[in-house]
């Protein structure tokens, strides 16, 4: 008797783990994709490489490789990648396992070894800014900089302590990396940080995507805000290059 009452338990428990596995494969697979928008419209001009989307000139000297938010689809950042190349720096979009970048961390490792002559920045968006702060912690010698968007870093080996660079861009009516979790998880960036906080600025116009579960609206449109977004890091990364 108890042998099949454990038979039964394992049975169960064996269940329940495939359901939660398979539930969780179908959550990622229920992406943002990019949208059209008429504003800042994106002219096609991407490279692809294996599952990479690259922009701009590879001889480039400086590069930024952006992980994306959480199910957030890789082309929703086109338009930051495509305006970003016009200012001399090559970006790398990569598509990463299941959709969520802390579930494949190293995957810069990829752009960073077959570019060896740029010097790389490291960032994302959400998720992926987190994913971005967990690379950088861990090969603190192969990167120039963190930028992150709409993200903040986690408790963290050698970041604090670093004299990396760091850019949060935040928003102000962001409501899944609000304001507050922003300025709460500081202690984890080094002291020199550099934080800007756009006003008006929400979660989901990182990217071009939609609206996103749980955000705020925003108080500015989605051109000014990317386009904030643009020029903040093009005069960080060059002020960190001088």
């Amino acid at each position: 008797m108890k042998k099949i009452i454990k038979s039964k338990v394992f049975l169960i428990l064996s269940a329940l783990v495939v359901t939660a596995i398979g539930g969780f494969f179908i959550w990622t697979q229920l992406t943002y994709h990019s949208v059209n928008e008429p504003t800042i419209p994106v002219d096609n001009q991407i490279s692809v490489e294996d599952d990479w989307l690259l922009f701009g000139d590879p001889n480039s000297q400086i590069g930024l490789i952006l992980y994306p938010g959480a199910k957030v689809e890789p082309e929703a950042y086109a338009y930051i990648g495509q305006e970003l190349a016009k200012e001399n720096l090559f970006i790398a979009i990569p598509h990463v396992t299941l959709n969520i970048a802390i579930l494949d961390v190293s995957k810069a490792n990829e752009i960073i070894s077959t570019y060896k002559d740029v010097d790389w920045f490291v960032g994302g968006h959400s998720m992926g800014g987190a994913a971005a702060a967990m690379y950088a912690d861990k090969n603190i010698d192969q990167v120039h900089g963190l930028i992150l968007l709409g993200a903040y870093a986690s408790d963290n080996d050698t970041l604090t302590n670093s004299q990396l660079p760091v850019l949060s861009i935040s928003g102000s009516n962001d409501g899944l990396s609000t304001p507050a979790k922003v300025d709460e998880k500081k202690v984890f960036l080094p002291d020199e940080a550099d934080f800007v906080e756009i006003e008006g600025g929400n979660h989901a116009y990182f990217g071009v995507y939609g609206e996103q579960s749980g955000d705020n609206p925003a108080d500015i449109s989605i051109k000014k805000q990317q386009e904030m977004i643009i020029d903040t890091i093009t005069h960080w990364i060059k002020e960190q290059k001088q």
